[in-house]
């Protein structure tokens, strides 16, 4: 049924050793030329969740309304802030991934997928270890409860998400130019249609379902049940993400099918 996608699954698989040596390549190529090298690529998100907890919890102190998963904004906030900033450098980088690589595409016969799931998977081997040190600094919220282990699952959803969405926007790109503007603008608006800023509860009744319109609003909610409450997940975060994931894959399978032989030339 999802041949093409399968295909590009075995593709993976048989060049996974080509697939680690281009993404440490890739990782080493965000910091190249640095004086602080690779840990300019952590303090850049790290400086920016510190300065919401300044800003919010400490010059301010602001804190939610009643029912709220966490009294302090600031708190609040740096835990969906963060999944959300790793889902849109995962995504922009692999949407861009195949027309950056288009000169070496058009010379070697190398799979287009091994650019795309390269981009993403260098964002995650940034952002997951930011992500497990926020889930150490809350410790005191989910003093380390059972439920915590279901970061990984979250973590493992989170790039399998990323992997497909950019994969898709990615052969849309090259297929059409606009695509990147239009993902690019969707991006930036998109953190106001999600949980990140504010409790779902806060949203009008008659406009939440808009929220769910968003791929990341089940994981970020998912986040802050587990680090603000120490709560498992409920299931319509596991129910979502993987209807999410479904989708995605059903139409990478199609745009794969459809854009196998002319990918190339597009480029």
């Amino acid at each position: 049924m999802l041949h093409a996608f399968g295909a590009e699954l075995r593709t993976l698989w048989t060049s996974r050793s080509l697939l680690w040596v281009l993404t440490r390549r890739e990782v080493a190529a965000r910091h190249a030329g640095t004086a602080a090298g690779i840990a300019w690529l952590y303090l850049q998100p790290l400086l920016v969740v510190a300065a919401y907890y300044l800003v919010f919890d400490v010059v301010f102190s602001m804190r939610l309304g009643e029912g709220a998963p966490a009294r302090a904004v600031g708190t609040y906030l740096i835990v969906g802030a963060l999944p959300w900033m790793a889902f849109c450098d995962g995504v922009a980088r692999g949407m861009n991934s195949l027309l950056d690589a288009g000169g070496l595409l058009q010379k070697n016969p190398l799979p287009p997928v091994l650019f795309v799931v390269r981009a993403v998977l260098a964002s995650a081997l940034v952002f997951a270890p930011l992500l497990l040190l926020v889930a150490l600094a809350y410790t005191p919220l989910h003093g380390f409860a059972l439920p915590v282990v279901a970061l990984i699952p979250l973590l493992a959803l989170q790039w399998l998400m990323c992997a497909l969405l950019a994969h898709v926007l990615a052969i849309l790109a090259v297929a059409l130019r606009d695509t990147v503007q239009l993902v690019g603008f969707l991006l930036s608006v998109g953190i106001y249609l999600s949980p990140v800023l504010f409790p779902m509860a806060l949203f009008p009744q008659q406009w939440r379902w808009v929220l769910w319109l968003n791929p990341m609003t089940a994981l970020v909610q998912g986040y802050q049940q587990v680090l603000l409450q120490g709560a498992w997940p409920p299931a319509a975060v596991w129910w979502v993400s993987l209807a999410w994931l479904a989708l995605l894959a059903g139409a990478l399978n199609v745009l794969v099918a459809r854009s196998r032989d002319q990918l190339v030339d597009w480029l």
